[in-house]
């Protein structure tokens, strides 16, 4: 029986909460059924529209999945370090100067963050008074995902801070190891 690989690496554990790997799967099936659902819906109007009957409102829906997969991708790729850090910077540190630049990675991270939650709020309240067309949709549910998005990140954040000052950030593997490719042998 074909056992799954682990949603964390090892290497990155002592980063990681185990009680936020259900949430990071979650989001990363979401992001895999909206971006599907993009792909569809393009389709769909591309040949709606060649065959001279465009379905107006699937615009609409290709807008959404494409707008909340792009922030709720940038959450998980947060916290899955594959996004907006200087890895190539740090990596390279050692002691106390890489614990104060990741320290600041982190926190210039969750600055933007919380702007994303303090103004996509903002934006998202005055998103009521424009609309769709043509469904007449508040432009609301569109921005919605922004805030969303921020609130992600700062936990994301939050959680690598706390885990990071405790456990350090240096990962306890070698962090030149490469992984393996499927057919081939590792070194």
């Amino acid at each position: 029986m074909h056992t799954p690989e682990p949603l964390v690496l090892q290497q990155d554990r002592h980063l990681k909460w185990k009680a936020l790997d259900g949430l990071e799967f979650t989001l990363m099936i979401l992001c895999g059924v909206l971006l599907a659902g993009f792909v569809c819906t393009v389709f769909l109007d591309v040949v709606t529209r060649t065959i001279g009957r465009p379905w107006l409102w699937l615009q609409e829906v290709t807008s959404v999945q494409f707008i909340y997969c792009v922030f709720v991708g940038a959450a998980v790729a947060v916290r899955r370090n594959d996004h907006l850090l200087l890895t190539a910077i740090t990596g390279a540190m050692k002691g106390r100067l890489r614990f104060f630049f990741e320290t600041m990675n982190r926190m210039v991270i969750l600055g933007v963050a919380a702007c994303m939650v303090w103004f996509g709020y903002r934006n998202f309240e005055l998103g009521f008074a424009s609309f769709r067309m043509p469904s007449l949709t508040p432009i609301a549910y569109w921005v919605a995902a922004i805030p969303l998005s921020g609130a992600l990140i700062v936990l994301f954040e939050i959680e690598q801070l706390v885990n990071g000052w405790r456990n350090g950030f240096e990962v306890a593997a070698p962090e030149t190891a490469e992984m393996p490719v499927a057919g081939m042998a590792s070194p």
